[in-house]
């Protein structure tokens, strides 16, 4: 026999959640979400603003108005991307452990890490999740800072 569709409304997919894995099931991945997101949040906001600060006393030295706006902002977009780098880092374990519980929940949390190890959980997929997650933040730095240079 086919398998039977998850539903594809919000009160039918509560429900067959529900029926299946308790109202506990519609909290699963929660915590690691948590774990994955705040860590990430964090870093992203602090790493910013100290590679920035690292840039202007390091590299470009001559102070930041001696620079043009896109040299300014191009500083801006690749300290986003290091800074995006070690968002990717902190949050790559926790970001898995909400991956594997999406595909199968199966002894929950635990479960996971025993299966993966420590290792694995910080490694496998980190090349991928650094680009990704680099490019995305420094992405948004700089709309951000250019936004405010048109204002």
């Amino acid at each position: 026999p086919a398998e039977a569709k998850f539903p594809t409304d919000l009160a039918g997919a509560v429900a067959k959640i529900q029926a299946a894995e308790g109202t506990a099931g519609l909290y699963k991945g929660l915590t690691p979400l948590w774990g994955r997101q705040i860590p990430y949040t964090m870093v992203k906001f602090a790493a910013f603003e100290r590679v920035v600060e690292f840039f202007y006393s390091n590299v470009f030295t001559a102070g930041r108005d001696n620079y043009g706006k896109s040299t300014q902002l191009g500083i801006t977009f690749l300290s986003g991307y290091v800074a995006g780098v070690f968002c990717a880092v902190v949050s790559h374990p926790a970001d898995t452990i909400v991956s594997k519980l999406n595909q199968n929940s199966e002894g929950g949390i635990s479960a996971i890490v025993k299966e993966m190890g420590m290792w694995n959980l910080a490694t496998k997929g980190l090349g991928t999740r650094i680009f990704m997650i680099g490019t995305l933040t420094g992405l948004q730095w700089w709309i951000y800072d250019t936004f405010k240079v048109a204002v």
